[in-house]
């Protein structure tokens, strides 16, 4: 066995429990594609870790030996945590985030870090510190942002999964760009902690996966609550378990490609709005004609997200800001120079109306398909 195994992580487990590949074999397969990939899709690799933890592997376990990659904002214990940029390219973790541990006890190996875009705060993966990532699908383009690295190893053939988090997109949009299954669940089911960053009450942490089944095994490996990130949520069991369990007929959809206010292509319409007729036509749905549309709150978000940057850079700014991205420096500048009570209270007006808005909606329908 020369290549990475092809379908997906339960799939893999599967043959590791049955005897036909090893947890050796498969991470070394994985790292000489590592070697011969040119998409520019890892920023950091633990390859005496990873063989050791393969010879280890306990393949009655969830993830037993599967090697996944870990998105380089997320902490690991001893790996680099540069946020993707230069400001903290010599920064070491000092612990494992939750997440991380909860994988690790499903016996998932951790191989390595993903390239991502710098702070998360982009939708492309390019950054000063790592370069350009690029779309396994089209070398030309982008895999997508934040979680970019960790899409293009999943959807080129690299590993069966990767880790993700998403404020505002940066799973999804990731795996819209390169053919993947990409959740982003609700708000604390997954814990952020330890240390957690309470604001902007938008960032999930989760999984860049090729099936929904992989996606569900995640939730059951990583989901439930933890002291240490307070607004996460008691435990929900049964993802994989329940997963074609549930008779959706007859239930509501509304079909919404731009949700209202989004600048989407005719071509991406038209996708949407043929995928959804499928989807309603397999599970018996009843589509609903009801408006949807969300109050503009777009600049007033992206600049109260400045807050946890500003911070977190300290005292290194404005030293700093010429290592930065120039999208980040300008966000980091606006943020100084018109965050203010006034922003702040519009913040959380935008954040009242949208949730209002949301609520009304899902009075009269069970799902939007967009």
């Amino acid at each position: 066995m020369n290549t990475p195994w092809v379908g997906d992580a339960a799939g893999l487990v599967d043959e590791f429990q049955t005897g036909k590949r090893s947890p050796v074999d498969e991470v070394n397969a994985v790292f000489d594609a590592i070697d011969k990939s040119d998409l520019n899709a890892f920023s950091y690799l633990d390859k005496e870790g990873a063989l050791t933890r393969a010879k280890q592997a306990d393949v009655s376990l969830p993830l037993g030996g599967v090697p996944i990659a870990v998105k380089e904002l997320h902490n690991v214990k001893g790996w680099p945590d540069t946020s993707a940029s230069l400001v903290f390219a010599d920064r070491v973790s000092q612990f494992d985030g939750t997440m991380i541990q909860r994988l690790k006890a499903a016996g998932a190996n951790l191989i390595g870090l993903t390239t991502a875009s710098e702070f998360g705060g982009l939708n492309c993966s390019t950054t000063k510190l790592n370069g350009i990532t690029h779309n396994p699908w089209n070398k030309d383009l982008t895999p997508g942002g934040s979680s970019g690295g960790s899409a293009a190893a999943v959807a080129g053939g690299i590993v069966t999964l990767g880790t993700g988090g998403d404020g505002g997109g940066s799973i999804r949009i990731p795996a819209g760009f390169c053919g993947l299954v990409g959740m982003k669940g609700t708000a604390g089911r997954i814990p952020r902690g330890p240390r957690t960053g309470i604001g902007p009450l938008t960032v999930v942490s989760g999984c860049l996966s090729r099936s929904v089944r992989d996606t569900a095994r995640w939730y059951d490996v990583c989901a439930g609550f933890d002291p240490r990130d307070p607004y996460s949520l008691p435990k929900e069991v049964g993802w994989e378990a329940q997963l074609g369990s549930t008779d959706f007929s007859g239930s509501r959809v509304i079909v919404s490609p731009d949700l209202g206010s989004a600048i989407i292509s005719d071509a991406v319409r038209k996708v949407v709005e043929e995928v959804a007729a499928e989807i309603i036509a397999i599970a018996g749905l009843r589509q609903v004609d009801v408006p949807v549309s969300l109050p503009p709150i777009d600049w007033e978000w992206a600049i109260a997200n400045q807050v946890g940057l500003y911070k977190e850079l300290g005292e290194r700014w404005p030293a700093c800001e010429e290592d930065m991205t120039k999208s980040m420096a300008f966000g980091v500048r606006m943020g100084i120079e018109r965050y203010n009570l006034d922003i702040a209270a519009r913040v959380e007006e935008g954040r009242t109306a949208a949730n209002e808005r949301m609520a009304a909606v899902f009075d009269q329908t069970d799902f939007i398909i967009c």
